[in-house]
């Protein structure tokens, strides 16, 4: 059964690690990664990632991503929302501390965000304004 505008806004809300999706090259499938992400209900979506990764490369040339996320407990459950990108800017260490604090216990949180900004090279947000869903809770088949 198909969500409610609610109900599919306050899944994507949670913390689920995302499955991002984006065009590939020529000749190649679509690429599809594991990904943190950030949302509130009613607004965009923006993800970080390598100024120089091949995602930020292909999502920069498609113009557009999708994220899908799920769960299996208590009840089989997906979310996939698709926009286009509205804005690419730099990443900050208070956007980085902001997703990972989204993810990792507090403990972690300021050793991980020292690490990655130190190490990861330079990172951009990307935000991206939901424009076609798909979702469904499938109860406890």
């Amino acid at each position: 059964m198909a969500l409610t505008r609610e109900e599919r806004e306050q899944f994507l809300a949670e913390p689920h690690i995302a499955a991002l999706a984006v065009t590939g090259e020529e000749g190649r499938a679509p690429l599809t990664v594991p990904i943190w992400y950030q949302y509130e209900p009613g607004g965009d979506v923006w993800i970080l990632t390598g100024l120089d990764s091949r995602k930020n490369q292909l999502i920069g040339a498609a113009g557009r991503f999708t994220l899908m996320v799920d769960r299996v407990e208590p009840t089989i459950r997906y979310v996939s929302v698709e926009g286009p990108v509205v804005e690419t800017v730099p990443a900050t260490v208070e956007k980085l501390r902001e997703i990972s604090a989204r993810y990792l216990p507090a403990e972690k949180v300021e050793g991980y965000v020292d690490f990655s900004w130190k190490n990861h090279g330079e990172m951009v947000v990307l935000t991206m304004r939901p424009e076609r869903w798909v979702s469904s809770d499938l109860g406890a088949v």
